[in-house]
């Protein structure tokens, strides 16, 4: 179960299309030399943005419902595995398979532990814990970029 859900708080024929991603830099903070929680996730929204250009039906604005139908953890996935499943079978409609497909792979093949349950995505639907979908996009990235 996530850690934080008591807290309140074009379409294409190939999955992507030609990316030119630049390494995205950390911008720390002018008074205190550190970067700021809003910097950071912006970084971290920029990357997987980067990361998952060209892919259909994936527009990331958000640590929540940019996330709520699994495709945007596929996507994301497929872009440093592309031979592990066939990004254009998926359906958003399918959201369990999606994130039990996503989480699998993930665990499998960049040794990225599952921070969020299945289960936990489908109870919050349409609007995931955003703190919940922050960390565990956090620990993909630090598990993920091994493979850039």
């Amino acid at each position: 179960m996530c850690p934080f859900l008591s807290f309140p708080d074009d379409h294409r024929d190939s999955p992507r299309g030609k990316v030119g991603v630049s390494k995205v830099k950390l911008q720390r903070s002018q008074s205190f030399g550190v970067a700021s929680a809003s910097s950071i996730k912006q970084i971290l929204l920029e990357w997987c943005r980067s990361k998952t250009i060209g892919y259909k039906m994936i527009d990331i604005q958000n640590f929540s419902s940019s996330w709520s139908n699994g495709m945007a953890f596929c996507a994301l996935v497929h872009s440093f595995f592309p031979e592990a499943f066939d990004y254009n079978e998926l359906s958003p409609n399918n959201r369990k398979q999606n994130f039990e497909l996503a989480f699998g792979m993930a665990e499998k093949l960049a040794r990225c532990d599952r921070l969020i349950e299945v289960e936990d995505m489908m109870v919050m639907g349409n609007k995931p814990d955003p703190m919940c979908v922050f960390t565990y996009v956090q620990s993909l990235y630090n598990h993920l970029r091994r493979f850039e």
